[in-house]
């Protein structure tokens, strides 16, 4: 079973395609993926007891106006973990894999408050936090883009970048 919360396209070959501001929930054995994360923060949830699992592919840490709620931080993953909890997840037994949150560009916030990649993996934390889910790897920071894959089989997440090549989270 796979449940979708966008326009995502059905699966090929058992990949879904997480788009930016998108989140994507599966409990069956798919890899669910995304590419194109530089500042933007890729964050994985997985349910080992259930196999259910989530991807979700934020923008910006938190949410000012109400739409588009998957692309903040703070009510994409909101949505990821009620989706994920509909289909049988337990925010118990739910582990986080985040990657992401790279400085693109010399930019940061006028009040000081760092780079959107670095305000991207603090909202991310927090907002895990105030959940009780525990991030178990993670892949942050750095000026290089990644690509995600996570088999929702297994929890592991695949983290390629030009930069540092692929390994598994």
């Amino acid at each position: 079973m796979q449940v979708y919360t966008t326009d995502t396209p059905a699966a090929r070959s058992g990949r879904i395609k997480v788009g930016i501001a998108d989140f994507a929930v599966s409990s069956d054995e798919s890899t669910l993926t995304t590419s194109g994360l530089g500042s933007c923060i890729g964050v994985a949830l997985y349910d080992p007891e259930t196999g259910v699992s989530g991807l979700a592919h934020a923008m910006l840490p938190e949410a000012d106006d109400g739409s588009e709620p998957a692309k903040f931080v703070d009510t994409g993953v909101e949505l990821l973990i009620a989706e994920m909890q509909a289909v049988g997840a337990d925010t118990d037994r739910i582990v986080a894999k985040i990657a992401g949150g790279s400085t693109m560009f010399d930019f940061t916030s006028a009040d000081g408050d760092g780079s959107i990649g670095d305000r991207n993996v603090a909202a991310t934390r927090t907002t895990l936090d105030g959940f009780g889910i525990d991030v178990v790897a993670e892949d942050v920071g750095g000026s290089h883009g990644r690509s995600l894959e996570l088999d929702s089989e297994t929890g592991d997440l695949r983290v390629r970048s030009a930069k540092s090549g692929t390994h598994v989270l």
